[in-house]
């Protein structure tokens, strides 16, 4: 997957560049959805990554970039959906998880990745 990192609030993805969060699901990019996490945001001083979101659980990886300086929260919800739907959860920074995904097959891996922070 071309998928690169270049800096704080962007990401480009063959060639696409994005300013926002972007969910990668099947080889697919979509605006990562905050919205329902929101009400989660007072909790973690950030807006983290909540079960009510759209998460791509289409393979058997789920990389999460988890920001720039990696402080991206996730509930812990979303890690025990991934352990019982069998799906391996990876999360790291957006510059590393960026790397992963660019050695990965697109059809393996799924992919939130955050852009700020």
């Amino acid at each position: 997957m071309d998928v690169d990192y270049p800096g704080f609030g962007t990401i480009v993805i063959a060639g696409k560049r994005y300013d926002h969060d972007v969910v990668v699901d099947a080889g697919q990019i979509r605006e990562r959805k905050k919205k329902p996490s929101k009400p989660y945001r007072s909790r973690y001083g950030h807006t983290p990554l909540s079960i009510d979101e759209d998460i791509p659980w289409t393979a058997h990886r789920l990389v999460v970039g988890t920001g720039a300086s990696g402080r991206l929260p996730i509930m812990a919800e979303v890690v025990n959906e991934a352990e019982a739907r069998g799906v391996e959860l990876i999360a790291i920074p957006t510059a590393d998880a960026c790397r992963l995904l660019a050695a990965a097959d697109p059809s393996e891996v799924c992919a939130i990745l955050h852009v700020t922070c």
